[in-house]
């Protein structure tokens, strides 16, 4: 068993998090938001506040030395608001005080004269509506396509065709951790930031951009993050921004930490999806055609939607061979809560949809899921919609599915599913199972590069600096035991860094379950810089070898003479000889493309496929869900640990039900209903079924010991394998999510 590095710190309270740091002479800050969805801003009036006793400084708009907009890929996001504000979480103005209490209570002294404004309240309506950014020609953020075949001919050959349509919600995050920052300005004009954010190089660049100081000038150091799924990228990096402007301007350390209020409120949520399906069926059962569309609410700021919508549209027929496709995907502004970045990265919304239709399309060609699915999926050298040829990596779609599927006793239990008839009892049970499979990295839609700084000192101890980071995820120990099996050595030698964008290269965002492929690819690369900067002093010390020296049980040992040496005592020569055993290793992503003007090419290096089983009871009287069993089979390359990979699988499953069952959050005319956890329902402990991991190993040539990726890919599936079992329970489909108690009664009632 491999031990967590990071576990004891966490367990017992000692891990130290953004909002334990206090310094020297450090003041507070709060944030003022808006009032409406939508509204031009007249005038702000602070004197009231800045004369209230243990106010240090209001800041508006007017004072951000630099721009005042921001943004990864548009810079649409406002540091704060100038003449407008776009949705209920924008902030005005921010209070620096002496203690947070006093801040706050400041906010109520600032008068804001507004002038409301008709919010978009729908991606639907903002199509046609005037564009929510006067720099913009329309409202559509991005439209990404996929063209292939022929569709109408396709549709020609075909003996049914079936249309649905899908939809899923807002949801939430639910990170333990609000967003909290501090930033502390430096003698020689710089700053410092230090914070719980997942992405501390765009931390960097929106804080540069926003104080106008050069990258080099802006240092931001990750502290332990409490949570994150995603969604610690561009609000903490605004959050960390605005610190940083009241550091500089007030010469202080600044801490800003937001109540649970102020952090649902203000930050992003998983887009809602609205998905249009068809698809024609050959007599045999096959796919012969497919059009889909996708429409993503985007909120008032691009943040990352064409990434978002971009991964669904090259994924979109699901693991299944369609020869005619045609795909339509587009993000559009609205004035509701921005949506970004979360687990899954926009496929659960897909998955769901998909998923859920494929079933419906088996009914419809008179079979049952699993056979229609085992007729269409993707085979071994298959070509896709995209013109991509799998042939680099083993397709397993049909393996996991099998393994799954047999686990949970598929064959026996599918037959006595209810379909409406409720027991004596008034339990209706049904079993149901989804499938898919996942570009792994971030593909054609970034640069996928790392890097990894590995300095071992005279002692033998190890320094490691990655640039991905920890979010929760269990990085640190993957990259130590990557570290500690190449070069030998046990892992309690190794002492991982936590992120310091002064110290370590930009190696991009830690998304896209691409943490431990890129970043264990670079320490790989570190150690061969290491193994061969010792090679001349072991051929002193072992004698010389034609093959490379062994790394194993803190020796290296020369396969040719026998001969070994401790690690301790080889290193110790190295450094004797003023040898720095300081590498930089590197890793840069096999080569991808994409055609966005017809949607084609190789657009991820490699895949992973995955198929997650339930079986629930669902209560006639009540509409109540009961999820009994999960069984889930993920094919993961190699995995590097696999007591984390299991709890990794366990986790997104339970976040699964959170967006199938109870999840949303709610607006009323723009305005978030949902801003704690008394109404914004999580699952709870109690709500965990038992669940059972199986780890599928075809170790890639693309990752560090033959590994992928699993993080994302467990938390895609459940909705629809949940939507399915329902549907098998219950006799009625639901194509909208969450699937509430609520909803199961009254279709129940009204069959």
């Amino acid at each position: 068993m491999v031990k967590r590095i990071d576990a004891y710190e966490k367990v017992t309270g000692k891990a130290i998090y953004a909002d334990d740091l206090k310094f020297d002479r450090m003041c507070y800050a709060a944030p003022l938001h808006s009032e409406y969805a939508s509204a031009k801003i007249l005038d702000i009036d602070t004197s009231r506040a800045l004369a209230f006793k243990g106010v240090i400084e209001v800041i508006t708009a007017d004072d951000v030395p630099g721009s005042i907009r921001v943004g990864g890929l548009v810079p649409d996001q406002y540091v704060l608001s100038d003449r407008e504000v776009r949705f209920y979480g924008d902030v005005v103005a921010l209070v620096v005080a002496e203690s947070a209490e006093i801040a706050r209570k400041a906010l109520s002294l600032i008068k804001v004269d507004y002038k409301p404004l008709k919010p978009i309240l729908s991606p639907q309506d903002g199509l046609n509506a005037k564009p929510v950014h006067d720099f913009q020609k329309n409202n559509v953020v991005e439209h990404f396509k996929v063209r292939h075949g022929d569709t109408k001919k396709g549709y020609k050959a075909c003996e049914s065709i079936v249309e649905e349509d899908f939809e899923t919600q807002f949801i939430e995050h639910s990170y333990m951790e609000p967003e909290s920052c501090i930033a502390i300005p430096n003698p020689d004009g710089s700053v410092t930031v230090h914070g719980g954010m997942q992405h501390p190089f765009t931390t960097r660049r929106y804080t540069a951009k926003a104080t106008g100081l050069p990258l080099a000038k802006v240092q931001i150091i990750q502290t332990t993050l409490g949570g994150g799924f995603g969604g610690r990228d561009d609000t903490i990096a605004v959050i960390c921004a605005r610190a940083a402007i009241l550091a500089l301007k007030v010469n202080r350390p600044v801490k800003i930490t937001y109540t649970r209020d102020e952090s649902m409120r203000e930050s992003y949520k998983r887009h809602p999806f609205f998905t249009k399906y068809k698809a024609g069926i050959d007599k045999n059962g096959k796919f012969k055609a497919m059009d889909v569309d996708f429409l993503a609410d985007a909120g008032p700021y691009c943040a990352v939607s064409p990434f978002v919508i971009w991964r669904p549209t090259v994924q979109c027929t699901g693991p299944y061979i369609v020869p005619n496709v045609r795909c339509d995907s587009r993000a559009v502004y609205t004035n509701n809560t921005p949506t970004g970045a979360m687990r899954g990265f926009g496929t659960p919304q897909q998955v769901f949809a998909n998923e859920s239709f494929v079933d419906i399309c088996a009914e419809k060609a008179g079979m049952d899921p699993l056979k229609f699915r085992k007729l269409n999926f993707f085979r071994q050298g298959v070509t896709t919609h995209t013109e991509q040829k799998f042939d680099k990596h083993k397709v397993s779609i049909e393996e996991v599915t099998d393994k799954a599927l047999k686990e949970i006793d598929w064959k026996k239990k599918f037959k006595i599913c209810s379909r409406g008839k409720p027991d004596k009892y008034d339990y209706l049970f049904g079993i149901g199972f989804a499938t898919s499979y996942r570009g792994v990295s971030l593909g054609a839609e970034g640069n996928d590069f790392c890097s990894a700084l590995v300095n071992i000192q005279p002692d033998a101890s190890i320094l490691l600096e990655v640039g991905v980071s920890e979010n929760g995820q269990g990085l640190k120990t993957a990259m130590v035991r990557i570290l500690a099996g190449e070069l030998g050595v046990e892992d309690e030698r190794i002492h991982f860094i936590d992120t310091d964008t002064s110290s370590i290269p930009d190696g991009g965002p830690t998304v896209a379950s691409r943490g431990t492929l890129v970043g264990g690819n670079a320490v790989v690369d570190a150690a061969k810089g290491i193994r061969k900067m010792m090679r001349p002093v072991l051929k002193e010390l072992i004698g010389a070898s034609k093959k490379q020296y062994l790394y194993k049980s803190g020796k290296i040992k020369n396969p040719d003479t026998k001969k070994s040496v401790s690690f301790e005592k080889a290193v110790l020569a190295c450094h004797n000889k003023k040898m720095y055993l300081h590498a930089l290793g590197t890793f840069s992503g096999p080569d991808v493309g994409w055609d966005e003007t017809r949607g084609r090419g190789n657009a991820y290096f490699t895949y992973v496929y995955a198929c997650q089983a339930c079986e629930l009871t669902v209560n006639a009287k009540t509409g109540k869900v009961k999820v009994g069993k999960v069984v889930a089979a993920h094919e993961v390359g190699k995995s590097i640990n696999p007591q984390m990979s299991v709890g990794q699988i366990f986790g997104g499953i339970v976040m699964g039900l959170g967006f199938a069952l109870t999840e949303q959050v709610r607006h009323k005319d723009g305005i978030i209903q949902d801003v704690n956890f008394n109404t914004y329902k999580i699952p709870r402990s109690i709500d965990a079924p038992e669940m059972t991991a199986i780890l599928v190993e075809n170790p890639d040539p693309a990752g560090p010991w033959g590994a992928k990726s699993l993080g994302e890919p467990t938390n895609e599936l459940m909705g629809a394998a949940v939507a399915n079992a329902i549907y098998y329970a219950t006799g009625v489909r639901f194509k909208k999510t969450p699937i509430t108690s609520d909803d199961i009664k009254k279709a129940i009632c009204s069959k």
